[in-house]
């Protein structure tokens, strides 16, 4: 993500209809649009293998995998975000047009000029969707991921997977081989 040169506020309603107008996607945040800048070919590598291997496991149920074109509304008045993988199971997001509002599963693919944005400001933001379960982290430099699971006691804990692991989503009960996300990604060295 990367500030917009023009300083212009916007309510959530002008934001809302103001990118529909524009070539870019833009993130919202306290009034301000934010543009979204393109990734490098394994992030995107890795953001398809992942949605490839969800949509196979959610195929038939409830639930819904989107990609980096969804926006999520952490709630009607923004902050506005685009997460490059989500899952939602809930019903109301089924009828939804601009934005998802309960997704249980957010993934983002890190890359150098987001990384400590996605883990601490966005974080953040992400942690008042009551909806949400995991939060995701994988890195698009080497084989790693963190998931963040918010458990029993409603406290966020950090799950790590490595070279060899195998990963487990529990919200939409899934497991698979981190070697599945890393599939003819050209990571360098």
């Amino acid at each position: 993500m990367i500030a917009s040169p023009d300083k212009h506020y916007m309510s959530p309603a002008e934001y809302l209809e103001w990118e529909l107008q524009q070539d870019l996607k833009y993130e919202y945040v306290n009034g301000e649009a934010y543009a979204m800048t393109g990734g490098t070919i394994p992030h995107n590598a890795i953001a398809i293998n992942l949605i490839a291997a969800l949509r196979n496991q959610v195929r038939g149920s409830a639930c819904r995998v989107l990609a980096s074109d969804a926006k999520v509304s952490i709630t009607e008045q923004g902050p506005f975000f685009y997460p490059d993988v989500l899952v939602t199971c809930d019903e109301r997001d089924r009828r939804a047009i601009q934005f998802v509002q309960f997704p249980c599963l957010i993934v983002e693919v890190l890359s150098q000029t987001t990384e400590a944005y996605d883990r601490g400001a966005k974080f953040s933001q992400y942690r008042r969707l009551e909806s949400l379960r995991e939060y995701v982290l994988i890195s698009s430099d080497q084989i790693s991921v963190e998931v963040f699971r918010l458990n029993e006691r409603g406290k966020w804990e950090l799950t790590p997977y490595a070279i060899n692991d195998t990963i487990q989503f529990t919200s939409i009960d899934f497991k698979f081989s981190i070697d599945l996300l890393y599939e003819e990604v050209e990571l360098l060295p």
